[in-house]
């Protein structure tokens, strides 16, 4: 190794310390999408671990259908439905606790950018589940919204696809954060 090769190695790496303070420092707004995934999921999370039969669906039968779905776990068929919804209830938990935890970190760690892409997933998955399954939640909205069938399961499922949009519009707003990390490495 030649002596002018090391000043620029240690200039390279002081340079990337540079970017990363300055990109953690100029962190992308749209990050509060995160945040948005916590609002709209820990609700029924807690309400499922502490009080699951008290949830306000109707026909356990449904509801039973869409927990399945959603958590893909068909070899339980045979439980109760308290303990699907204990499980979606943990699965949901894990999500908004990552999300909590991803929401403060630079938008170029390739963990947060996977974690985006996997709640768009997540969001869109679920939101197509909700569009398709039949009246399984008690409460209307009034006359006007269900002569136009907007029921709870839509608007919900509306909220879920308006999230997993919203991961897929963090995602493009910081590509260049991305790029950037990539120059300065």
């Amino acid at each position: 190794m030649r002596l002018s090769q090391a000043p620029r190695r240690g200039l390279a790496s002081l340079s990337l310390s540079r970017f990363i303070m300055s990109a953690h420092a100029a962190r992308s707004p749209l990050s509060a999408v995160f945040l948005l995934h916590i609002a709209l999921e820990a609700p029924l999370a807690l309400q499922a671990f502490w009080s699951p039969q008290s949830l306000p669906f109707l026909q356990m039968n449904n509801t039973t259908v869409v927990m399945l779905k959603v958590c893909l776990y068909s070899r339980f068929i045979t439980r109760v439905v308290a303990d699907f919804t204990q499980l979606y209830a943990a699965l949901v938990t894990g999500s908004c606790i990552t999300a909590f935890l991803a929401y403060p970190l630079p938008e170029f760690l390739p963990g947060k950018r996977a974690l985006a892409i996997g709640f768009c997933i997540y969001h869109s998955v679920v939101s197509t589940i909700l569009f398709q399954t039949p009246r399984f939640i008690p409460h209307t909205l009034g006359p006007f919204f269900e002569s136009v069938n907007l029921t709870p399961e839509v608007l919900w499922g509306t909220f879920h696809g308006v999230l997993g949009l919203g991961m897929v519009v963090w995602w493009q707003a910081t590509l260049q954060y991305a790029a950037v990390a990539r120059g300065a490495a």
